[in-house]
């Protein structure tokens, strides 16, 4: 388990909302550490009742995965876990029940539709972790159509890395731009931004538009600007080994 996994459970600084103030969030939310590793970071950090709550209800949803009349007892419990474990702790906390229930896609979308704004985000860290191919693409659909910034941020974990198409991933770009979201947030966005051609053509719009209308471009911009020139070819040559056309 590596320090940043820990410091995001457990940060040392939080902003108005609970979240950790100052941190890069790639890498260090829910959605990119290993259930067991989230597990260890989230034990050591809680205090004695908070660490009975969340072993008991990990218990129960391992248990009893599925759902047992109106409502299962592991639902009940995502929505005790800010209570339980503090905000600073519970989207950890509800990705652990989440993943420990084993939710399949049925249950994660009927989770996303009734829950919170924080149970909602809590789903959508634990996608990669429970949904290996594209069935859960309408939830992160959803969560990019809305102006929840947390939400935003959430939906663009690794499960959108793997499983948006080009179009989609480009206005979820946008989007970021659009909304404040810092592009720190978006998962593989090097991988994803290098060499695209109409990523950076619409960036160059945007700015344009921004520059007309005499507002501030913002700085993530051009990083993603910069992103999608590598791995093209240098002007005038014809191939990536630099021989002139």
């Amino acid at each position: 388990m590596t320090q940043p996994h820990a410091t995001h459970v457990t940060p040392d600084t939080q902003d108005t909302d609970g979240t950790p103030a100052g941190q890069d969030p790639q890498g260090t939310t829910p959605a990119h550490v290993p259930p067991a590793d989230l597990r260890a970071a989230l034990t050591a950090q809680l205090g004695g009742a908070a660490r009975a709550w969340l072993d008991q209800a990990l218990d129960e949803a391992a248990a009893h995965p599925g759902t047992h009349g109106p409502i299962s007892v592991w639902e009940l419990r995502l929505a005790e876990a800010g209570r339980r474990c503090g905000p600073a702790h519970a989207d950890a906390a509800r990705v652990l029940v989440l993943h420990a229930a084993r939710a399949d896609t049925d249950a994660l979308t009927r989770v996303y539709t009734q829950g919170t704004a924080d149970e909602r985000r809590a789903v959508l860290h634990a996608l990669p972790h429970l949904v290996s191919g594209p069935d859960a693409l309408p939830l992160v659909e959803d969560a990019l159509r809305t102006n929840d910034t947390r939400l935003v941020a959430a939906a663009l974990g690794p499960y959108a890395a793997r499983h948006l198409d080009a179009h989609q991933w480009r206005h979820a770009v946008l989007k970021c731009l659009f909304t404040g979201v810092p592009v720190d947030s978006v998962a593989d966005l090097a991988r994803r931004a290098r060499g695209d051609d109409e990523l950076a053509r619409m960036l160059a719009d945007y700015a344009a538009e921004r520059t007309a209308a005499d507002r501030t471009v913002p700085e993530d911009l051009h990083r993603v600007l910069a992103l999608t020139e590598t791995g093209r070819p240098a002007p005038g040559t014809a191939d990536p080994h630099g021989k002139e056309s």
